[in-house]
């Protein structure tokens, strides 16, 4: 590799994962540290849509996440507490498929490619030139007196009208999709006063739903993977910039896109595909790494700011009580609706 100088990259989840393939694919030598292990299980849509199924093809995934047991999704549905909305085609497939599976495998890849993966110990070193945060998400204790929580289970014994159903209920949503070996996917962010002193674990009722609606009649026969459980509080939904940032930084390291919106896992692959080349550069000595972050942070504002954007007012919609039953009659009766919310959010 001559004098190809080394990536260090802080976190192995999908868009530290994926840029670290990437580098690895071009020869650039890659180490990546994460604090956990896998197989893991993470509070996930675990749903991909949009631009970032090019990313996996170009980098020649695709295959790998099809092998991986990835199930595609054709369909979705928008409900509320009391009123369920019927099927309709998305604008695009998608993809759905176990964190718990997918991430795993994506580490298999970096090995296989001969890229260093350190697991189980937390990196303390300060950052400079040639470490890349892709740390994921930034906690917050609260944003204008709301702490955000993000709880996640498997089940079993699930019956959906469509391949993605959205839930709506005072308290927040719920994301259910088809996943790998007939499983699905149970996810939600809450939104709960800062004052309410209640962990993560205390609220994961919220998942199932009141009594009587579409939501709390799914779970009536679920059967649970507890090792599946998992909840993570602090959330940040505001829209950041790469620019104010004076680290390289990918994923949701960056910023955090609303949930709702089915693009967060999209937006970890795009953002490891942009960082790619601006790298690569600096490893060769052909840039600066001045100019890899600026180069990297300009690309990675540029894609995301409009669907950030749209996704900010689509959250507010979403998450007012008094709008959910009739943004679900919107959404079963406008396709205009429907395909400005996808692809604008994409």
């Amino acid at each position: 590799m001559g004098d190809t100088k080394s990536i260090t990259i802080i976190g192995g989840g999908l868009a530290g994962l994926t840029l670290g393939i990437g580098l690895r694919q071009r020869g650039v030598p890659v180490t990546i540290h994460e604090a956990g292990s896998y197989p893991r299980h993470r509070v996930c849509g675990e749903f991909i849509s949009g631009r970032g199924q090019g990313t996996l093809e170009r980098l020649g995934l695709r295959e790998m996440v099809k092998q991986s047991g990835a199930v595609t999704a054709q369909t979705t549905a928008f409900f509320s507490a009391t009123r369920s909305g019927a099927a309709h085609a998305l604008p695009s497939k998608a993809i759905c498929v176990s964190r718990f599976i997918l991430d795993a495998a994506l580490a298999d890849k970096f090995r296989e490619l001969g890229g260093e993966l350190v697991e189980g110990r937390r990196f303390s070193e300060n950052f400079g030139e040639g470490m890349v945060r892709a740390t994921g998400r930034q906690p917050r204790p609260g944003e204008n007196g709301a702490r955000w929580v993000g709880l996640k289970i498997h089940a079993r014994k699930v019956t959906l009208t469509a391949d993605l159903e959205m839930h709506a209920s005072p308290q927040g949503y719920v994301g259910l999709c088809k996943i790998n070996d007939g499983e699905v996917n149970i996810c939600g962010l809450f939104n709960r006063s800062t004052a309410e002193n209640r962990g993560p674990k205390a609220g994961r009722e919220w998942l199932f739903g009141s009594a009587g609606s579409p939501l709390n009649r799914r779970m009536a026969g679920a059967e649970f993977n507890e090792d599946s459980f998992c909840a993570i509080a602090g959330l940040s939904l505001q829209p950041q910039q790469a620019v104010g940032r004076t680290e390289v930084c990918v994923g949701d390291a960056i910023t955090m896109i609303p949930p709702v919106t089915g693009n967060g896992m999209s937006m970890a692959f795009e953002s490891a595909e942009l960082a790619i080349a601006p790298l690569i550069a600096w490893s060769r000595g052909e840039s600066s790494w001045i100019e890899a972050r600026q180069k990297i942070a300009r690309d990675c504002d540029a894609t995301f700011a409009g669907r950030l954007a749209w996704a900010k007012w689509l959250q507010r919609l979403i998450l007012t009580p008094l709008l959910q039953s009739p943004m679900v009659a919107l959404a079963g009766h406008s396709n205009l609706f429907r395909s400005l919310a996808f692809e604008h959010t994409r």
